[in-house]
């Protein structure tokens, strides 16, 4: 199977929010509400050029979004479908996203998950991320992390 991972386009939405809504579903009744990747704008994400999808041919497996600061690259959202998961595709998605902030110049690159998510964080532990603060933010209990990079 050739996966290769390439910039969003709009004829990704309905397969990117397809892909949202079965990662995120199940953490509705751990928080109490839609996480906030299930309200996104994705058209908007995309035509911002902040998508990135993990895609063999139109079939997409999984997706990032990124977003560039002055200081560093926010890994917005990363998101795997469900049905493929444990094949390593959300690995390749964070090496994709570690190697786009370090070839853009960046020390660092930062996210934040919910703090709901423990599955989450402590795979964002073993990756090196380290948590900063955590923050209620739009009723959402968050765990900013940060990982440097080299």
């Amino acid at each position: 199977m050739s996966l290769l991972i390439r910039p969003a386009t709009l004829e990704d939405i309905a397969q990117i929010e397809a892909i949202v809504e079965a990662a995120y579903s199940p953490y509705i009744e751990r928080i109490g509400r839609k996480p906030a990747p299930m309200l996104d704008d994705y058209a908007s994400q995309v035509l911002a050029r902040r998508v990135h999808v993990l895609a063999q041919e139109k079939t997409l497996s999984g997706f990032v979004v990124l977003i560039d600061t002055e200081e560093y690259l926010l890994l917005d959202n990363i998101a795997v479908n469900p049905a493929v998961m444990g094949q390593g595709f959300g690995r390749q998605l964070l090496d994709f996203a570690e190697r786009h902030a370090l070839d853009a110049g960046y020390p660092s690159i930062r996210l934040y998950t919910n703090e709901a998510m423990r599955e989450n964080i402590a795979l964002y532990l073993r990756r090196g991320y380290v948590e900063t603060h955590r923050v209620e933010e739009n009723g959402l209990r968050r765990v900013h992390m940060r990982k440097a990079l080299s």
